[in-house]
């Protein structure tokens, strides 16, 4: 059975998904669990929302500056930013971003979802 999984990002960067300047959601870790199909996206404050969700095209593990060679293109960030977020790590990952589908509603955490509160990792929710 197929699992999806809930991710805390900025509202910069959930733009830049929805508009396709960013195609990889860059993790410090990923999930463990070998059916992850689907990420949920969680807009995180001033929006604070379940706004839509993505497919998984495919996730690259590697050495963090192959990542960023390999993933600069589309990464929709600055490679300041890729450093300080990947500091004192060797390796990194990359979410490919597949189709994006945005809800007509957005989702509220608790209520539509049963989560307490936003992840600051991922946690696997059933959608």
């Amino acid at each position: 059975m197929a699992t999806s999984v809930l991710l805390s990002i900025k509202p910069e960067f959930v733009e830049r998904i929805l508009n396709g300047s960013k195609q990889f959601e860059f993790r410090r870790r990923v999930f463990k669990r070998p059916n992850v199909n689907k990420i949920v996206i969680y807009a995180t404050a001033p929006i604070s929302k379940v706004i839509g969700e993505f497919e998984i095209e495919g996730i690259i593990e590697c050495d963090i500056e192959y990542l960023w060679q390999q993933t600069h293109e589309f990464s929709g960030i600055q490679k300041s930013y890729f450093e300080a977020y990947f500091n004192g790590l060797e390796t990194g990952y990359a979410i490919r971003i597949g189709k994006v589908s945005v809800y007509d509603e957005p989702l509220s955490l608790q209520d539509d979802l049963n989560v307490k509160h936003a992840p600051q990792s991922f946690v696997y929710v059933n959608m």
